[in-house]
């Protein structure tokens, strides 16, 4: 069977530039516009910590709610094909990244605890496990080099808690 194979195309523009360039490091801002054809466009800088706009996304927390994003929408799908009835769900998504004395860094690691609301009569315990298959599908997981961690909680509508 061929692969299929899905590319995607972005465009980053740099948008601070202050009337010098990168003439001198405090000199310039960090801000940026994520965009593609057809899309509102995303404002961007750096984290906070790196001279960025707190006010923007930087590319970390873009990183942490693309793994969040993609956890969310395999686990919908599986649930949708179980017959389980998810009526809300919300993920308070957390990265961890070490910044090393010479300033490269990396993620050690990503949390997601998704808080998903299941319809009385769904099955909480196959609520539960599918979380562990939307992982193993997740594209964005499979796709880094640090752990990334579900601690979902299932809440069942009938009785408030799975």
């Amino acid at each position: 069977m061929a692969e299929k194979q899905h590319r995607y195309a972005v465009t980053v523009t740099w948008t601070g530039n202050t009337g010098t360039g990168t003439r001198t490091y405090r000199g310039y801002e960090r801000a940026h516009t994520v965009s593609a054809p057809g899309k509102p466009p995303i404002p961007g800088s750096s984290d906070p910590a790196f001279r960025g706009d707190p006010a923007c996304w930087n590319p970390e927390e873009l990183l942490v709610a693309s793994l969040s994003a993609c956890h969310e929408l395999w686990y919908l799908g599986l649930c949708a094909q179980a017959g389980i009835v998810v009526t809300a769900y919300e993920d308070a998504a957390e990265g961890t990244m070490a910044e090393e004395a010479d300033g490269a860094g990396q993620f050690t690691a990503v949390t997601l605890r998704p808080r998903v609301t299941i319809a009385a009569g769904s099955d909480a315990a196959r609520a539960m496990a599918l979380h562990r298959e939307a992982h193993a599908f997740c594209f964005i997981a499979r796709s880094v080099n640090f752990p990334v961690i579900a601690e979902p909680t299932i809440l069942c509508e009938d009785s408030g808690t799975a």
